[in-house]
């Protein structure tokens, strides 16, 4: 019966690398989003060039796609190091501070904060557009970001008052 159980808990300890592949796919995302970026930097560039006030939006754009990679990043690192393996990379110079210091909590408040800056881009995109929606549409997208906002606030309230320990903290 111990067999069984070492056979089981081994085999679950392993599947955690069942998420590898996802995480690569998230690698391949930031690729198609370099990729995006540089088409869309390209089609700025006449819009420069011909003093067009669309600029404005062509860079928000732009600070949409960055923001989103980045949040990739966030979710690739900490997700990796948080359920399947520490990335090994020493001290490394370029290594981010926060690396491998990013628990659960941390990850779940800056995906929703992240989640809040790209809901504020999109918004204030259709507000220099507003011309192009409707009251409707305009009251959805003020709606839609609200949840966010207010999601965000109520999970900091919760990771406050649940006294969100790190590890090694006692808790």
């Amino acid at each position: 019966m111990k067999a069984i159980e070492h056979f089981l808990e081994t085999l679950i300890f392993t599947s955690r690398w069942l998420l590898a592949p996802l995480y690569l796919g998230l690698v391949a995302a930031i690729v198609m989003l370099v990729w995006y970026f540089g088409i869309e930097f390209m089609h700025l560039i006449p819009m420069v060039t011909r003093g067009e006030g669309s600029v404005v939006v062509g860079v928000l754009s732009l600070v949409d796609l960055v923001l989103v990679a980045n949040l990739l990043i966030i979710i690739i690192f900490a997700g990796y190091e948080n359920f399947v393996s520490k990335i090994n990379v020493g001290n490394h110079e370029d290594r981010p501070d926060w690396m491998g210091h990013v628990d659960f909590a941390d990850l779940k408040m800056k995906l929703i904060g992240s989640i809040i800056a790209i809901s504020g881009i999109e918004l204030l995109k259709a507000f220099m557009a507003a011309g192009a929606y409707t009251n409707e549409q305009m009251a959805w997208k003020v709606g839609i970001h609200l949840t966010f906002v207010v999601t965000g606030v109520m999970f900091a309230v919760t990771d406050r008052l649940g006294g969100s320990k790190k590890h090694g903290a006692g808790g």
